[in-house]
């Protein structure tokens, strides 16, 4: 690696005017509670201040396709950092807002200059179209006029997302000469896979000196006055216009167009308790900020930080999660997988012919094949889990040319099923990674310990999976039902008697009696792992479970009951440890699956109980988002979870899990052909009295729904109604 001396090489180095600011090093998330912004392939996070400081264990910068285009940028008014008065983002997003004040100022001497809170800073933040926007407006509440040195301190050292999240790299490629204009900077770097990446600078007004590493405005403020300074970071490029400020606002306005736009063909949902209604508010902004445009619709990408990209198990869960509030989610998620599903045998990707994605990637690091999630495989589950989704596709929405058009692609989803998942022929899919680089465990419990034995032995594989042959079960009756669609009816015969021959061979091999619940999978050998976790749910939420196995396996789950959700390892087993990342802590996503599955046999009190747990865990969140997992220690009287410490947040799975329990809860299904949306047998939780849905959709037709409870009933009333639309409620 070579390096210019310039402000880019390391933004460890972290420098001031006196010396190094020393950011302390840290992993915990929680502990930084950093604030994030995305727009497409782009993503920011900062600090509660607004500024970035990239230091070890940091994920703080601005990232676009998997690099970090901006590793340090840092507000000081005369050398000083401004004090923090309130941090937060839009209701919608859109937005980050810092309000800052100065400190007490001093001149050389030591006599202060200027008294602390005498001014005040707004900074106002804003991606768009890979150029993160920001407005810094600074009023002088003082009576007399004020002089201050505003200095805007930056590097880039367009770092790979693996090498920020901890990998280590032999060689690196070189730092470009920088670029200066009087109101611009450009910073280079090119890879060792020859491409070219840029950072780019433009301040307006032209600040009064600059540099490669420092923009600086000398500015003169008269008593009450107000300034404004604009600046544009372009992730490789900048808009033609040369003037920030235009651009900025036009940004602000595109941000919250483009949001409202993407939120307004949902289902909308008003609740009596106003805590909730901010949450459902709060994870409706996330999760269409989590969504991106592609070619073949939006598509939610995984989370923030280090999952700002397409997955495939994550998308497909999403998507389901959302399908009654917005199926749109699901047909973006089904072209794209489509488009991406693997057409050959790749050993490096773990592709084989007929396999739905795992992960992309698009940094230095994944186009060289120092890790190999370029276009990775390696998930044992996004495949039925696809086919699954395209059965629930169709059934929300009827929408026939959809599934005509992936028919193809879901033949070979469940040829690969069939061949490629099942090597053994034991009538079971498997997993076993076929490069030493990709993941070990390939379902979506992916850590290394997360499959074990009773007496905490790891599981030797190839590994079937219990919450795998669940999924392939229901891939096969949703392959049936959409075969019986396009109107061959003996294909659909077929897969749904391989679909009950699973089934029946599923509870022979996976229930264990003794346990009360299925065995968490089947190691190499055959040999059951004995274990009681969450993954049993998944064959309630599937499907799979026979109606009489259902209740011992909810009461066994339930048993696993942290007072906020159903941890992921019981407390009894030998891995258990609250803290760990699959082995003791708490999902939403997979309390969400679970309560459906609660709710597909009936038990919606159970559904509702765990929707009431994570209801409460979110009360004592940041924003009142649910992270990707919280720890599963059990819950202590006037306490809230104790927080993972590097979860992601917003995570797209975690922030549609509400989304999901409410449906459970309230039985909601839909009948596009027939007509018709009903409530079966609905259920509110002990913090709801009434909820109001509107723009609940069918395929002619569409209704707003109160539902409030009456005694131990609830009463389902039809507000408005547009179109051909029926609402049935089942007592």
């Amino acid at each position: 690696m070579t390096a210019s001396p310039n402000a880019y090489a390391s933004a460890d180095e972290a420098l001031s005017d006196t010396g190094p600011i020393l950011v302390p090093a840290s992993t915990s998330l929680q502990e930084q509670r950093p604030r994030a912004l995305k727009h497409g392939d782009t993503f920011a996070v900062y600090d509660h201040n607004g500024d970035i400081f990239a230091g070890p264990g940091s994920p703080e910068g601005l990232f676009h396709a998997d690099t970090r285009h901006l590793s340090r940028l840092h507000l000081t008014i005369n050398g000083a950092r401004p004090m923090l008065l309130s941090s937060g983002l839009r209701d919608d997003n859109a937005a980050l807002i810092c309000d800052l004040s100065n400190p007490d100022l001093h001149d050389e001497t030591g006599n202060c200059i200027l008294a602390h809170d005498t001014l005040h800073i707004r900074r106002v933040r804003l991606l768009w179209d890979a150029v993160a926007y920001e407005r810094i407006a600074i009023k002088n509440f003082d009576r007399g006029p004020q002089r201050i040195t505003v200095t805007l301190h930056f590097a880039a050292d367009f770092a790979d997302i693996f090498e920020v999240r901890g990998a280590t790299r032999e060689r690196r490629g070189r730092y470009e000469a920088e670029r200066l204009l009087a109101d611009s900077v450009t910073l280079a770097y090119t890879g060792l896979d020859d491409r070219l990446r840029e950072t780019q600078f433009r301040f307006d007004p032209p600040p009064s000196a600059l540099t490669a590493r420092r923009a600086d405005y000398v500015i003169d403020l008269a008593p009450g006055e107000t300034t404004a300074i604009f600046v544009e970071i372009g992730c490789d490029a900048l808009p033609a216009t040369q003037s920030a400020r235009r651009t900025f606002f036009r940004a602000f306005l595109n941000a919250r167009r483009g949001l409202r736009a993407s939120s307004s063909r949902a289902a909308s949902v008003a609740t009596s308790n106003q805590i909730l209604n901010e949450a459902v508010r709060r994870n409706v902004a996330d999760l269409y900020m989590l969504c991106t445009q592609t070619t073949e619709g939006l598509y939610p990408y995984a989370g923030i930080p280090w999952f700002n990209t397409a997955f495939g198990r994550d998308a497909i869960i999403t998507a389901l999660q959302t399908l009654w509030f917005d199926p749109a989610i699901a047909r973006g998620v089904l072209g794209h997988l489509a488009a991406n599903q693997a057409t050959d045998f790749d050993e490096r990707a773990d592709a084989e012919p007929g396999k739905i994605l795992h992960e992309l990637r698009r940094g230095e690091m994944a186009e060289l094949g120092e890790v190999p999630f370029r276009r990775y495989y390696g998930s044992v589950d996004s495949t039925p889990l696809f086919v699954m989704l395209a059965g629930a596709y169709l059934e929300r929405t009827d929408d026939i040319e959809t599934l005509r058009r992936l028919w193809p692609n879901i033949e070979a989803a469940l040829t690969w099923i069939e061949v490629h998942g099942d090597r053994d022929r034991d009538g079971f899919v498997e997993y076993h990674r076929q490069t030493d680089q990709g993941l070990a465990n390939q379902g979506w419990k992916d850590s290394q310990d997360s499959i074990s034995h009773a007496d905490g032995a790891l599981a030797e594989g190839p590994i079937a999976l219990v919450e795998v042959q669940a999924y392939v079960y229901a891939a096969w009756r949703a392959a049936a039902a959409i075969s019986r669609r396009l109107g061959d009816a003996a294909s659909a015969g077929n897969l749904s008697t391989r679909a009950e021959a699973i089934r029946r061979r599923f509870d022979t091999h996976f229930y264990d009696e003794a346990l009360g619940t299925y065995v968490l999978a089947l190691d190499g050998d055959k040999r059951p792992c004995r274990v009681r976790s969450s993954n049993a749910g998944h064959a309630l939420f599937a499907g799979v479970a026979l109606p009489e196995r259902a209740a011992t396996v909810a009461n066994t789950l339930m048993a696993s009951f942290s007072g906020f959700g159903i941890r992921t390892l019981a407390t009894s087993e030998a891995r258990y440890n609250p803290m760990s990342y699959h082995n003791g802590s708490i999902w939403p996503h997979d309390n969400a699956l679970i309560a459906a599955g609660f709710a597909r046999y009936g038990m919606r009190e159970h559904a509702a109980r765990i929707f009431e747990g994570l209801f409460e865990a979110s009360t004592y969140m940041d924003l009142r988002r649910l992270p990707e997992l919280f720890c599963g220690f059990p819950r202590q009287r006037g306490g809230g979870p104790v927080l993972y410490p590097v979860a992601c947040s917003p995570q797209a799975w975690a922030t549609a899990a509400p989304i999901m329990l409410m449906q459970s809860c309230l039985g909601l299904r839909f009948d596009p052909r027939g007509k018709r949306i009903s409530f079966d047998r609905p259920v509110l939780p002990s913090f709801l009295d009434d909820v109001l849905l509107r723009g609940l959709t069918n395929a002619d037709g569409a209704v707003d729904v109160s539902l409030k409870r009456s005694g131990a009933s609830v009463l389902v009333q039809v507000i408005r109604r547009s179109g051909e639309c029926e609402v049935v409620t089942t007592a």
